[in-house]
């Protein structure tokens, strides 16, 4: 049984990859092609394998390919995940950057609801099963307050569409949206919001919220949201509890983000690489 994460690379022409890529310096290695870790799918997987790698847990098995927004990759990955499902085996799948292409991602999930993996969806997925109902589905999902208000809106079925007053809502008010969000359905049991402070949230309930170390340098610095994806992916395959293995994951990034002593220049390769020591530190929270 594996963790599976599936999401594109925003690479032009970049060919279906299944497996584990190695890591060189800044890059990971996927057969003869180099992707950065530097944000989006790849700081995910990267956080993720650096996470198993503490924990002595096989390494995580990346199922990519490249889309610029035309959704080459996007289609690739929902069938080959929908051909493939089986045999990856996957004990928990995690979708990250995948566009909304509504009959292939329901095919997907017919193949999916066969091996009933733990299920996480981030980013681009989130607006995907989201607009399929197939939210409830899922364990975890892992938004920003961006996503958060997008499902926290009962009608939005794309980010396009959302209610008009949600883009005049305070997206920092994040448990009136995760109030709303449960309240109209649609949403999976266990809700981890990424931001300023990061809200844990059950059957509708705010369980944890953790704000401490509060770095604001963290903010501006893309991919960290990626990193906390990647780490409680990652704990969750260790057969923790999904709302436990959320508080742990975000209070690792948080002191991940500590450790790295972040400027505006900072790279979230640097916060990730402080994941093990600050991984350590965390998990008796």
């Amino acid at each position: 049984m594996s963790l599976v994460i599936a999401g594109t690379v925003p690479i032009k022409d970049f060919p279906l990859y299944t497996g584990t890529p190695k890591i060189e310096g800044n890059n990971l290695i996927l057969d003869e092609h180099r992707v950065p870790c530097t944000m989006g799918t790849a700081a995910l997987f990267f956080a993720a394998h650096l996470t198993c790698q503490t924990l002595n847990l096989p390494p995580p098995v990346w199922v990519t390919a490249g889309d610029i927004g035309d959704g080459v990759g996007s289609r690739i990955i929902y069938q080959h995940l929908t051909t493939n499902i089986k045999a990856l085996k996957p004990k928990v799948l995690t979708l990250h950057y995948l566009l909304p292409i509504t009959l292939l991602a329901k095919n997907m999930m017919l193949a999916i609801r066969e091996v009933k993996p733990t299920l996480i969806a981030d980013a681009g997925s989130i607006y995907v099963m989201k607009s399929i109902r197939a939210a409830k589905e899922f364990d975890l999902f892992t938004p920003d307050p961006g996503e958060m208000a997008f499902i926290a809106d009962p009608q939005a079925v794309h980010p396009t569409y959302m209610q008009r007053y949600l883009f005049d809502l305070d997206t920092t008010n994040i448990p009136a949206l995760i109030e709303q969000a449960y309240k109209h359905g649609n949403v999976p049991k266990v809700l981890l919001v990424k931001g300023a402070k990061d809200y844990i949230a059950k059957d509708g309930r705010i369980i944890a919220v953790i704000d401490e170390p509060n770095i604001p340098a963290l903010e501006p610095i893309g991919g960290t949201g990626d990193t906390i994806t990647g780490v409680v992916s990652a704990l969750i395959y260790n057969g923790l509890e999904v709302e436990k293995a959320a508080v742990i994951a975000a209070k690792t990034n948080r002191v991940a983000g500590k450790l790295a002593n972040p400027t505006t220049a900072t790279r979230v390769l640097e916060i990730a690489l402080q994941i093990p020591k600050a991984l350590l530190d965390c998990l008796h929270y």
